[in-house]
């Protein structure tokens, strides 16, 4: 008795073969159906559902072969087994290839056949927890979401969509940091590999001899410290991905092989002479001018011509207007919130490491900061350096502005002498006492935070203290 009763199916035309068939099944203590034809059967299929069926290859009006065509056509999930009194490799070779997932021949024992439908509804129970795994994977797995509606990410997005469904090369270039291996990933989730495994090497990331043997494995003692067989990244993503990241790293000795694989699938580990074929999709990045290495003789013309079929440029972060604040939004973390004046510096900033030196402040400033909110104190000293207040200095006349930050009439005349540093702080002052000294609303006049007219004012108390320490030691 198996752990489960097996709900069987068994079509047979033979009324003696078929009855003995199903009492000896029914007496192990599964549900078992009976057919006499091709017809019976799928009307029994449309009633309820089979783990495992039984199929005479042989029958009048409809063979088994067509039963079983039917039955991938209407995909009934069901496991088959194709029994038949005239056997051949050529018979089981074409019923394996259309779905069945056995064949067996007559006579066969009752307790052989049993054995077979336990294994086949065995097969069956894993294929369909697979399924559910995968799908459960593929809910919980977080969408890649591509951030930004500047028109040159509205035109990489564009591109995303068409290139994801081929199954053609894709070569993605861009500054570092501008988000290259989120795009990758954004063409795996919306080709009809999603589901298969995504693979990723960073070739600037290791030594030559570690490359090769990351891509391409290795035998058991082809180098010291072999001391196992080891599979490469290309036969781990077989049916899948892989994303070369850095490709302009790869070792010029290792672009033959990689150039081998783009071409027929084919590969060989270190130290070994067996030839492997494997089917993988390669999506390749690099913040190289490739063309240029070609030139400069740093990277095959073969090679690049093969890998850049498809290819896409993403823009820096300093040319996608509008977009700052949206990542801004997208990488702060719940409750955290952001001044404006913390905002203005984000958006000022000439960002030379991108989205990454972006995320990476946001990070540093979540850490540092004081509550829930990032203001300009919390933020690098090179993205808050812009937030000084303008101070205009033409013609040694400086305009202040009045309690409600307006231009007044006051115009104050200054040495043409003056360096700019007693500039700001005549007008730092003269503002604060507008203000009768609400340094509060003088910031706001000044058009800086706060915090930030605290540090003027202590800059300008030390500088004050020293020049008079100079003078009395003088």
């Amino acid at each position: 008795m198996t752990e489960s009763p097996i709900k069987l199916l068994l079509v047979e035309d033979e009324d003696d073969i078929r009855e003995s068939c199903a009492r000896w099944m029914q007496r192990k203590g599964h549900l078992v159906s009976t057919a006499a034809s091709g017809a019976d059967a799928l009307s029994l299929c449309e009633q309820r559902s089979f783990d495992v069926a039984v199929f005479d290859m042989n029958m009048p009006g409809m063979s088994g072969i067509e039963l079983l065509q039917r039955v991938v056509q209407q995909k009934l999930e069901m496991e088959v087994i194709i029994l038949t009194g005239q056997g051949t490799i050529e018979a089981a070779v074409a019923a394996m290839k259309m779905g069945a997932c056995d064949f067996l021949t007559k006579p066969c024992s009752l307790g052989d056949l049993e054995h077979h439908c336990v294994l086949a509804r065995d097969r069956g129970r894993l294929k369909r927890e697979n399924q559910q795994l995968k799908a459960i994977i593929s809910r919980s797995k977080p969408a890649i979401e591509m951030v930004g509606e500047s028109p040159s990410m509205k035109q990489v997005i564009k591109m995303v969509t068409k290139v994801a469904p081929t199954d053609k090369p894709v070569l993605i270039l861009g500054e570092s940091g501008t988000g290259k291996e989120v795009v990758a990933r954004a063409i795996q989730q919306n080709s009809p590999l999603a589901d298969k495994p995504f693979v990723t090497i960073n070739c600037a990331a290791l030594p030559e001899q570690l490359v090769e043997s990351e891509l391409f494995g290795h035998q058991k003692g082809s180098f010291t410290g072999a001391t196992a067989d080891k599979p490469g990244l290309f036969e781990i993503a077989d049916g899948g991905t892989l994303f070369i990241d850095e490709l302009g790293e790869l070792p010029l000795s290792l672009q033959p092989k990689l150039l081998r694989v783009l071409e027929d699938g084919s590969m060989r580990r270190i130290g070994s002479h067996k030839e492997r074929i494997v089917n993988v999709r390669i999506i390749a990045a690099t913040n190289r001018n490739l063309a240029d290495d070609v030139e400069q003789g740093r990277f095959r013309e073969d090679l690049y011509y093969r890998i850049n079929v498809l290819s896409l440029e993403l823009p820096p972060l300093r040319d996608r207007p509008g977009d700052i604040d949206r990542l801004i939004d997208h990488h702060l973390p719940v409750p955290w919130h952001i001044d404006d004046a913390a905002r203005e510096a984000l958006n000022r900033y000439y960002w030379p490491g991108n989205i990454r030196q972006l995320i990476n402040v946001i990070q540093r400033a979540t850490i540092l900061a004081d509550g829930n909110e990032i203001t300009p104190d919390d933020l690098p000293s090179e993205v808050i350096r812009d937030l000084d207040g303008e101070v205009n200095h033409g013609n040694g006349s400086l305009n202040h502005s009045d309690s409600n930050g307006t231009s007044s009439d006051q115009t104050v005349s200054l040495p043409n002498s003056l360096k700019l540093d007693d500039v700001s702080k005549h007008h730092v002052l003269r503002v604060l006492d507008l203000q009768n000294g609400n340094k509060a609303k003088a910031a706001r006049v000044l058009g800086i935070h706060r915090r930030k007219l605290y540090r003027l004012l202590e800059r300008f108390a030390n500088n004050e203290s020293e020049s008079t320490a100079t003078a009395e030691a003088s």
